[in-house]
C-alpha cells in the first residue's frame, strides 16, 4: 500500500466529519494538529487515579505493610515513568501511534500479533471496569448490577466516540473528583481509626505468604503495563517529545500514587476487612450512614471514576482494532463497546488478580522490545525498510516473556515485570547487533 494512503484517508474522514476531529488512526498526527501539554497531561492524568488502582495499592500494603508496601509502589510507578516516559518521548517526536510503532518493530504482518495482543486486552480491562461499576454500586446502593452495566457500557462508549478531546476533558473532572472523594473518605476514617497507627501497621500477610517484594512491584506495575505500552495513543498528539514525557509524569508517578496510596493508607488505617484480597476500595466508606449527599457523591464518583479508566482502555482498543481492520475508530468504538460490555456482563471482573500476573508476564517485554528498537537503536530505525515479520523483535518479546515467566513461579523475590522488561531489551539489542541483518526484511 502506497505510504501516502493512510494520510489522505484520514484527511478525507476529517473532511467528511467536520463536527469531529480526526483521529488519524492510520498516519502520523501532523504537527499542525498537535494539542496543548496541558490538554495531554489531563488525558493522562485522569487515567490512573481510579479507585480499581486503589485497589492494589491497597493489596500491596495489607500484605507488605505500609513501608514496605510504600517502597513497592513507589519503585514500580519510578520503573513505570521511565518504562512509558521512553515510549512516549517517540510518540511525541514522531506523532506516531503504538500501531504505527509496533508496525515499524515487528513489521507490516508481525505487527498485527503485538497490536492485536494488546488492543484487546485493554477492551478486557475496559469490560472489567464496566461490570466494576454495576458490582459497585450494586453492593453500596442496591441497584441493578446487569442494568447498571448496560447504562454505564452505553454511556462510556458515547465519551470515547467523541475522540481525545472528550478523554481530556473527563480527566480534568475524574482526577480532581478522586482527590476530593479520597480526603473524605480518609477524613471518615479518622473519625474511628488512629492515622498515627498508619506507620506502625505491619499488614496482615497474604494466603501462603506467597507475595513478596519483587511480586508486589509487578502487580502495581500490570494495574497500566498495557495502557502504558500504548501510550503512544495519547502522547502523538503532544508538540514534541519533551511535553510527552510531562504529560506521562503526571501519570506515573503522580496520579498513580495517589490512588495507590490512598488505598493503602485507608487499608493500614484497619478501615477495610480482608484486605489483602480487596485492597483498597474505599468506597463504601462512604455509603451507608453518612447522608444524602455523600451517597449522591459516591454515585456520581463511580461514574466519572471508572467512566475515565473505561473510555481510555477503549480508546486504545478502537485506535488499534481500527488500524487492523482499515476502518474508522469511531466504528470499533462502538463495536468492541458492545463487545466488552457484553463481557462485562458475563462477570469478568472476578479474575482481576489472576489478569494482572498474566498481564505482568507479557505486556512489559513487548513494550521493551519497542524501547530497544525506537528508543536506544532509534537511528536503525530511519530509513529501514519495514519487513512482513522482523523475526528479532518476537525472539527478544519471547525471551523476556519466558524469563518474566521464570521468575514468577520459581525467583519471586524478583519482579517478574521488571525482569522481562530487562531480558527483552537485552535481547532485543543483542540480536540487532548480530543477527539482524539477514533477517530483518523477512
Amino acid at each position: 500500500m502506497d505510504s501516502r494512503e493512510p494520510l489522505a484517508d484520514d484527511a478525507a474522514h476529517a473532511s467528511a466529519e467536520p463536527e469531529l476531529d480526526s483521529e488519524y488512526e492510520h498516519s502520523p498526527v501532523p504537527p499542525e494538529r498537535r494539542k496543548s501539554l496541558l490538554t495531554v497531561s489531563a488525558v493522562w492524568f485522569g487515567f490512573p487515579m481510579i479507585l480499581t488502582n486503589a485497589v492494589p495499592g491497597g493489596v500491596v500494603v495489607a500484605v507488605l505493610g505500609f513501608w514496605r508496601g510504600l517502597a513497592a509502589i513507589l519503585v514500580a510507578n519510578l520503573v513505570m515513568f521511565v518504562y512509558v516516559g521512553l515510549l512516549s518521548h517517540r510518540a511525541g517526536s514522531t506523532g506516531e501511534s503504538f500501531s504505527l510503532q509496533a508496525t515499524k518493530t515487528f513489521g507490516r504482518v508481525g505487527y498485527i500479533v503485538a497490536s492485536g495482543f494488546l488492543a484487546t486486552i485493554v477492551v478486557g480491562w475496559f469490560a472489567f471496569n464496566t461490570g466494576a461499576t454495576g458490582a459497585t454500586l450494586h453492593q453500596a446502593f442496591g441497584w441493578h448490577e446487569q442494568l447498571v452495566a448496560v447504562v454505564a457500557g452505553a454511556a462510556f462508549v458515547a465519551i470515547t466516540y467523541l475522540g481525545i478531546r472528550a478523554l481530556s476533558w473527563l480527566g480534568a473532572v475524574a482526577a480532581p473528583l478522586f482527590i476530593i472523594v479520597g480526603v473524605i473518605a480518609i477524613v471518615l476514617v479518622a473519625r474511628d481509626h488512629d492515622l498515627g497507627s498508619i506507620l506502625d501497621y505491619q499488614g496482615v500477610g497474604s494466603a501462603g505468604g506467597a507475595m513478596t517484594f519483587g511480586a508486589a512491584v509487578s502487580l502495581i506495575m500490570a494495574t497500566f503495563a498495557d495502557s502504558g505500552t500504548m501510550t503512544a495513543d495519547f502522547t502523538r498528539w503532544s508538540k514534541n517529545g519533551k511535553q510527552a514525557v510531562i504529560a506521562t509524569a503526571t501519570a506515573f508517578p503522580l496520579a498513580s500514587l495517589v490512588a495507590q496510596i490512598t488505598g493503602g493508607v485507608v487499608v493500614a488505617a484497619g478501615a477495610i476487612a480482608s484486605a489483602e484480597t480487596v485492597g483498597g476500595n474505599f468506597l463504601p466508606i462512604l455509603t451507608g450512614d453518612h447522608g444524602a449527599f455523600l451517597d449522591a457523591l459516591a454515585a456520581v464518583f463511580v461514574f466519572v471514576n471508572l467512566g475515565s479508566v473505561c473510555s481510555h482502555c477503549l480508546y486504545n482498543g478502537a485506535l488499534s482494532w481500527s488500524h487492523l481492520t482499515r476502518t474508522k475508530m469511531r466504528i470499533m468504538t462502538l463495536i468492541l463497546g458492545v463487545i466488552g460490555t457484553a463481557a462485562a456482563l458475563a462477570g469478568v471482573w472476578n479474575h482481576f488478580l489472576d489478569w494482572l500476573v498474566i498481564l505482568s508476564v507479557f505486556v512489559p517485554p513487548l513494550g521493551g522490545v519497542l524501547i530497544a528498537d525506537q528508543v536506544i537503536l532509534r537511528r536503525n530505525v530511519e530509513g529501514r525498510p519495514t519487513g512482513a515479520v522482523r523475526p528479532t523483535a518476537f525472539v527478544a518479546w519471547g525471551a523476556g516473556a519466558l524469563v518474566g515467566g521464570l521468575v514468577h513461579w520459581y525467583a519471586p523475590q524478583f519482579s517478574d515485570a521488571v525482569s522481562g522488561l530487562v531480558v527483552a531489551v537485552i535481547a532485543y539489542v543483542i540480536l540487532e547487533r548480530t543477527v539482524s541483518k539477514p533477517t530483518a526484511a523477512l
